[in-house]
């Protein structure tokens, strides 16, 4: 399966900072260099391919008119999404196979009931979906996609990111945190807006994580920011992309590149296009 910078068709772009790729980095250099440099293939996951599903469903939802954003209209949604997805890329019948689909597309379904448990989405429209953000900036360029954006009436503005998993612990509650921090910021810098209130909602467990952000919370964090991108330059002009291990190793498919597992780090291909 692509990346998510493939399927958006923003290959080749030069390189900005997203809340994925300065995640990566802070968890493993040569993870990022492999991911946004070599670009080597990972296969996904059935439960990465089930948020992939989720996602489409829920933003073609938003796509209709109020009165038909049933319940019944988004399980529709997933199976159209699910159809969608494997006749763009048939290799993902190597991730659910043919006849475990319809198990599939029920616990995609199961996802979306707990959606609807937690909000209602006749009730109000939505500002946009899947909203793609740029920040063109020298120190600090920052790029990357909101799942949903909401205005109130009166003006307040809410950002809303759908988790298929289920809500994190205490520890990883920092991790969210900084996606949420990392998206109030990118709408600050691209509409001189700070929004009103970042919203996180897990539909696996039905639990939300919200955040208020304020503007000098955010003028620290955008520091923090602009410290991990100056530490990514250097890395990408010098080629020195330093394994880090990490209880998040077992999960990584690199393991045969990296030297901490006794594998070999490929020849570095160089800074990729308009890097400077």
């Amino acid at each position: 399966m692509p990346a998510e910078s493939d399927r958006r068709g923003i290959v080749g772009r030069p390189l900005a900072l997203s809340p994925s790729r300065a995640a990566d980095f802070k968890q493993c250099p040569l993870l990022y260099r492999y991911r946004t440099i070599d670009r080597f293939p990972e296969t996904p996951t059935p439960a990465q391919t089930r948020g992939t599903v989720v996602h489409a469903a829920l933003e073609n939802l938003f796509d209709m008119p109020a009165e038909l954003r049933t319940r019944e209209s988004a399980d529709l949604l997933v199976e159209g999404a699910w159809a969608a997805l494997c006749e763009g890329d048939p290799s993902l019948h190597e991730v659910v196979a043919p006849e475990a689909a319809d198990e599939f597309i029920a616990s995609a379904q199961k996802l979306i009931a707990t959606y609807y448990s937690m909000e209602n989405p006749t009730a109000f429209e939505a500002a946009s979906c899947e909203e793609y953000l740029e920040v063109s900036s020298v120190d600090l360029p920052l790029r990357g996609f909101i799942d949903r954006i909401d205005i109130a009436p009166t003006g307040e503005v809410r950002v809303v990111d759908y988790k298929t998993g289920r809500a994190p612990g205490e520890s990883g509650e920092a991790r969210a945190l900084f996606q949420m921090k990392f998206y109030a910021l990118a709408l600050w810098r691209d509409r001189g807006v700070v929004p009103d209130r970042l919203q996180l909602m897990y539909l696996a467990d039905g639990q939300q994580l919200t955040y208020t952000p304020e503007a000098a919370e955010l003028e620290r964090f955008e520091r923090t920011l602009t410290a991990i991108w100056s530490a990514i330059r250097i890395a990408v002009a010098t080629g020195d992309f330093q394994p880090q291990r990490s209880w998040l190793c077992k999960f990584c498919e690199h393991k045969s590149r990296c030297p901490a597992f006794g594998g070999t780090v490929p020849d570095y291909p160089g800074p990729p296009p308009g890097f400077g």
